[in-house]
């Protein structure tokens, strides 16, 4: 039975210090399904000082220590992962399937990437009159978002733990079942008392006191670009480290001559899987104007095609977004896109035919989008695609990278040449050509109001290190 009522500090499962609870709501019944704690500076003032005094040892483990808590926490993970996936399912909305084995496998995966890189990573290097260390970064606050909650938080505490750094994580309030079993996981694994500490909480009670702490070195945030700045300026007095992963509005830049039902088809549905709740989603589709009515017609196809429905029904493509009000501000933005002006081709405003009750959306394309209207900048986190036309290469670049984002951007064109050098114009993070998915060794994280600093493999190690120049360490 997962503990909800309690937190993770120093090794033990204990009472919050004052007692608060929130529900935690079925997003395909909009029923309460049970009551998860929260938290307050108190108990963020607690875990801090087990995690400072947890760093004084762990930061001093070996490699081989490291890597042998590591392998023992993927050998625990891999027995949960069908919980996992039902609590991911039941409190966001992902269909079951996909949150089996996509949102409980991102977690996974992290691990073992983080675990490879662990085994032959370089921790020290010798210059010509010096050596170079790097050595944790210290205590580290963790906070992370409901749409992808175990990718989030394996990409975080991974990484953490193989610096021999220690933590404090605060999880979204609306995922917290994951977490929780997180938590269990690293316990069984062994994970020294101290070293790994979880508090439930609202950001602005919670997630403000970690990141207004002065004994946490390092904040690692993943969310919106509105609550990054909040962490950011709280941040600031106590000069702390900040690694943020923020929002995004990303191209999708499909060019003369590409294959065009192949990138079209994989560009819908990319943009609707999770319900579109990815910060990397595809959500501009950028197409050569002359061929918009075609592109509309093909995009269509695909929305007429995805079933929206009870997230462990037969057949499901999508679930429901995850909580009233997101679904509000996604149904605002759609009446918006059609105020505007923009060719509603799919979809629409309301809840799905047949359906009376949960947070559901209706898969929803627009074309002839200009790029100065709402729906074409601001990011909507819904199963919603814009399609925009552009009269040649240079303005799909320029359209491209009219945003205020930076997180990811996808080209496909005629040959990977072409890919490439468009690819190179993109200004992301991450960019993907012709349909390849993103590689969990490369690193990942945005320009601009998408964020700062990179997750994922070697990089994402990197983040929680420090750098050492030792002089004279050679010499006679």
């Amino acid at each position: 039975m997962v503990n909800r009522l309690q937190f993770y500090i120093d090794g033990a499962w204990v009472d919050p210090v004052v007692k608060k609870s929130t529900p935690v709501v079925n997003p395909a019944t909009e029923e309460s399904m049970y009551e998860v704690a929260l938290g307050s500076k108190a108990d963020v003032d607690k875990a801090v000082a087990a995690a400072r005094r947890a760093f004084e040892t762990f930061s001093l483990t070996s490699r081989e220590e490291r890597v042998a808590l590591l392998e023992k926490i993927i050998a625990i993970y891999k027995g949960r992962m069908k919980e996992i996936g039902a609590a991911v399912s039941d409190e966001m909305g992902a269909p079951l399937p996909m949150a089996e084995k996509l949102q409980a496998g991102a977690g996974l995966g992290h691990l073992m990437s983080t675990l490879d890189v662990l085994k032959k990573y370089e921790f020290e290097e010798t210059l010509p009159a010096s050596v170079v260390v790097r050595e944790p970064v210290g205590v580290v606050g963790m906070i992370t978002p409901w749409n992808w909650p175990l990718n989030q938080i394996a990409c975080k505490v991974a990484p953490a733990l193989a610096a021999g750094c220690t933590m404090i994580l605060k999880p979204s309030e609306f995922t917290p079942t994951s977490a929780l079993i997180f938590a269990e996981i690293l316990h069984e694994a062994g994970v020294p008392k101290g070293v790994f500490n979880l508090i439930n909480g609202l950001g602005p009670e919670v997630g403000a006191a970690m990141s207004e702490h002065p004994d946490i070195d390092m904040i690692s945030f993943t969310g919106s670009t509105r609550a990054g700045i909040d962490v950011a300026k709280r941040a600031a007095p106590t000069v702390k480290r900040v690694s943020q992963e923020l929002g995004g509005k990303s191209p999708n830049v499909i060019l003369e001559g590409a294959d065009l039902v192949k990138a079209v088809t994989g560009g819908v549905m990319h943009m609707f899987n999770n319900s579109g709740q990815s910060c990397n989603a595809p959500s501009r589709m950028i197409v050569p104007a002359a061929r918009m009515k075609e592109v509309a017609a093909i995009a269509k196809g695909v929305a007429d095609k995805t079933k929206v429905g009870d997230p462990r029904g037969e057949g499901t493509t999508i679930g429901p977004v995850v909580n009233r009000g997101q679904w509000e501000k996604i149904q605002a933005l759609i009446n918006k896109g059609i105020e505007e002006g923009a060719t509603l081709v799919a979809g629409g405003p309301g809840l799905p035919e047949g359906v009376n009750k949960g947070f559901y959306v209706r898969p929803t394309i627009f074309a002839d989008v200009k790029p100065d209207m709402t729906i074409s900048r601001e990011e909507i986190f819904g199963p919603v695609l814009v399609i925009i036309g552009a009269q040649d290469e240079s303005e799909a670049v320029k359209i491209a990278n009219d945003t205020p984002y930076g997180l990811a951007g996808y080209v496909s064109a005629p040959t990977i040449e072409k890919a490439r050098e468009v690819g190179r114009k993109i200004r992301a993070g991450n960019v993907n050509l012709q349909g390849v998915p993103n590689d969990r060794t490369a690193p990942f994280g945005g320009y601009k109001q998408s964020g700062n600093g990179r997750e994922w493999g070697k990089f994402g190690l990197e983040e929680y290190l420090e750098v050492k120049a030792v002089a004279g360490y050679n010499a006679a």
